[in-house]
């Protein structure tokens, strides 16, 4: 019901809308609208109230939660139903249970704090209560081969985000890494459920840094990690960094399943940091050097060594000389 209350504001694009229109919107008495608006009230919404013109929203609030993403939110299908939690040990874990509990395509798992994030290789992603830390439900109908190139794919979003809400120019490390002035702002983690030869559903979690200070990081990480905020010299909103990436997300995930890989691959290269320079790989079966010259139609990397053999790397640490 908050949703469809939120929704009717958002069309009425910062208009009054009457309470007889949002009774009707919501199929309900105007004294339950009026709870309704009262219960946004609490939630640190500033909502004007005139008599014969009705309410308008005049301020949401600056904390997370599922409401202030839904106001604003311009897709169709990602993020329309959210699962939202002040804490939680994992975004991914609570999506996979949801997924397994026939939860839409789109549905977002977020949290204001996480106690036990994960990155790739079941790394500690540290995550305070001024980041993002979000997990998307999707139910692609692709070959599980392809299941990676989402990892890409949320990657642009991420970047075309950042640019949407930043003065901010960040770059995509491969696989899955958001730089900005060479440091690392943002992890992205995909997880695939499937059975035999179809995809039952793929996870992304994605955490960014958003608002967290220098003194926030561990002092093993001070070096390599930065935020928004540090970068920006300003507090960011991380609603709007949400919204924005769902926007993008829907958008290229569409192209995706039009198209194909093909769009998402250039656009990927176009953000790409490592193309072109002298990389480290370390893989599982030993660590390779050479030149990053591209990546595959399947999103795979593509490493030309000193003696111009050309390597494909699927999983790897890279560093960039």
């Amino acid at each position: 019901m908050r949703k469809v209350l939120l929704e009717a504001f958002h069309q009425a694009n910062g208009g009054f809308v009457s309470g007889q229109n949002l009774a009707e919107i919501m199929g309900c008495s105007r004294t339950a609208v009026w709870k309704h608006i009262e219960e946004l009230r609490k939630d640190g919404y500033e909502i004007e109230a005139i008599r014969k013109k009705g309410y308008r929203i005049n301020k949401s609030p600056g904390k997370l939660s599922g409401n202030s993403i839904l106001l604003g939110l311009e897709t169709k299908m990602m993020g329309k139903h959210i699962s939202y939690h002040e804490s939680l040990p994992s975004t991914q874990k609570i999506a996979h249970k949801l997924a397994d509990s026939g939860a839409e395509e789109g549905t977002l798992v977020i949290a204001d704090e996480q106690t036990e994030g994960k990155g790739r290789l079941l790394r500690t992603w540290h995550s305070a209560k001024t980041g993002i830390w979000m997990s998307l439900v999707l139910r692609p109908k692709i070959p599980m081969h392809q299941a990676p190139q989402l990892t890409l794919l949320a990657a642009v979003a991420i970047v075309q985000a950042i640019e949407d809400t930043t003065s901010l120019l960040p770059a995509i490390k491969w696989p899955n890494d958001i730089l900005i002035n060479g440091k690392k702002v943002t992890g992205i983690l995909t997880e695939m459920q499937a059975e035999a030869d179809r995809i039952h559903s793929v996870i992304i979690g994605i955490g960014i840094n958003v608002n967290q200070g220098l003194e926030d990081f561990p002092d093993e990480i001070k070096e390599t990690a930065t935020s928004l905020s540090i970068e920006e010299g300003q507090p960011i909103s991380r609603t709007s960094i949400i919204q924005s990436f769902l926007k993008h997300f829907e958008i290229l995930y569409n192209l995706f399943l039009k198209e194909g890989f093909k769009p998402i691959k250039l656009l990927w290269e176009s953000y790409a940091v490592s193309l072109g320079k002298e990389i480290k790989a370390s893989t599982l079966t030993g660590v390779l050097y050479g030149k990053a010259i591209g990546i595959t139609e399947d999103g795979v990397l593509l490493l030309k060594d000193d003696e111009g053999e050309i390597h494909n790397i699927y999983s790897a640490d890279i560093e960039i000389s």
